[in-house]
């Protein structure tokens, strides 16, 4: 008999997602995957499974969550958002025991925009095309090809609790990067203006609610195109920024379409995509463009980190909550000889 983890109420847009499925774009199939590939790391090491395990991406409001037949261990990542069991605050960012029948609530976020809850063992879902990511445009994995419903129930792949101690991030490694977002320009930087790229380096731009897991929608300051707005067709990347004919850019992301025909004035370094799946509606963003060398040299900073995740994790000691059950099989008042004790 499984034993499921049951969404109660969903949350804002809940999916679940690995690392991505690699090697269909040239097919037309979006690699899709962890929006941020650092949170989803730091979460599972937290709870002692593999980096690319797949686990629970959550955006700006977080579900409500209850597992019945056994109790788990879970943590969260990324985004700080506001977390409760049976209404009780705890923290994110460290590990915690959810007890068979009790309530896990993601509230909204507080800082960033999404967050990783990853479970001790992860879930038993089938992979489709070597993933279990979910791609809602497509239907394509996940359970049912979109995002998270009330009432649905993911299967735990090793429901119990770890024989492990309870780690947390150490404060230092949970600060979130701000300044400029850093990017290589081109690959159609051609395609603009000497103005339209000064305007694109020196502006500053306001996320819009339009914004999604397929591209991050900017406003601001109108980037000009040299000539025509459009090109033939061809691939894109996480990280790819389009300016279309109104000259607001659009940063692609893991749900991006494969190709496209609007020009690409430039492309976000390896190093700053997780810093891209923290963008809020209405947050401003500014962009900087460095040279190919040092962004080279921060990608393989940025696979490093990742690589020891596990040198950001403490252990800490995690006290037991007591019931109203425990607390009313004890004896409290042993020794009391007058009321007024």
């Amino acid at each position: 008999m499984s034993v499921d983890l049951e969404i109660v109420e969903p949350g804002l847009a809940t999916t679940l997602q690995d690392l991505g499925r690699r090697g269909f774009q040239r097919y037309g199939i979006s690699a899709s995957g962890a929006m941020d590939p650092i949170a989803l790391a730091t979460a599972n090491a937290l709870v002692g499974n593999k980096a690319e395990t797949a686990a629970l991406e959550i955006t700006l409001a977080g579900p409500t969550l209850s597992c019945a037949g056994a109790d788990i261990r879970f943590a969260l990542a990324g985004a700080d958002f506001a977390v409760s069991i049976d209404g009780r605050p705890v923290s994110s960012h460290e590990t915690h025991d959810l007890n068979a029948g009790q309530r896990l609530t993601i509230g909204t976020a507080r800082d960033g925009a999404r967050a990783v809850l990853a479970v001790a063992g992860g879930f038993q879902v089938t992979p489709m095309l070597g993933s279990v990511s979910t791609h809602s445009r497509s239907q394509l994995g996940g359970l049912d090809g979109g995002a998270l419903r009330a009432g649905d129930r993911l299967p735990l792949a090793a429901p119990g609790l770890p024989a492990r101690p309870h780690l947390m991030v150490s404060p230092a490694h949970r600060r979130r990067a701000r300044g400029a977002i850093r990017v290589l320009l081109g690959p159609q930087d051609d395609a603009f203006s000497a103005e339209g790229i000064a305007t694109f380096l020196s502006s500053d731009y306001t996320v819009t609610p339009l914004s999604d897991r397929m591209g991050c929608r900017l406003e601001g300051p109108r980037v000009q195109h040299a000539g025509a707005v459009g090109i033939v067709s061809d691939g894109t990347v996480f990280g790819s920024i389009q300016i279309p004919g109104n000259g607001q850019p659009i940063i692609l992301l893991a749900d991006r379409q494969t190709t496209g025909g609007y020009p690409k004035i430039a492309t976000v370094i390896s190093a700053d995509l997780p810093r891209l799946a923290q963008l809020r509606p209405g947050e401003r963003v500014r962009f900087e463009a460095i040279e190919e060398d040092l962004a080279v040299k921060l990608a393989r900073e940025a696979r490093e980190q990742i690589r020891r995740i596990d040198t950001s994790l403490i252990e800490i000691e995690r006290a037991a909550v007591p019931t109203v059950e425990h607390l009313l099989a004890c004896n409290l008042i042993d020794g009391m000889i007058s009321a007024f004790d």
